[in-house]
């Protein structure tokens, strides 16, 4: 689920939880929030970015063991134009 946050329209007229910003949990298809449930304040609502945990590293990929896996060969730079097969 998102977090939203909600700002008052008029910062000065807000209570103690809105007067600077408000953070809610909702689903997307929740309504958005448009007054504060505290003191009735009008609400704005600003979306975060959902994190998402997807470890793609390059380490992993390119191992010696997953090239090989995969049927891949993995070639090293010898020096002077010529390349040893590692994998």
């Amino acid at each position: 689920m998102p977090l939203y946050t909600y700002r008052p329209k008029t910062p000065q007229t807000g209570c103690s939880s809105c007067s600077k910003t408000l953070e809610v949990f909702q689903k997307f298809s929740d309504p958005p929030l448009e007054t504060c449930p505290d003191c009735g304040n009008p609400l704005i609502k600003f979306m975060h970015a959902v994190p998402t945990c997807q470890d793609r590293s390059d380490k992993k990929l390119l191992s010696d063991d997953n090239l090989k896996k995969h049927g891949f060969k993995k070639l090293v730079n010898r020096g002077g134009g010529k390349f040893d097969e590692v994998v």
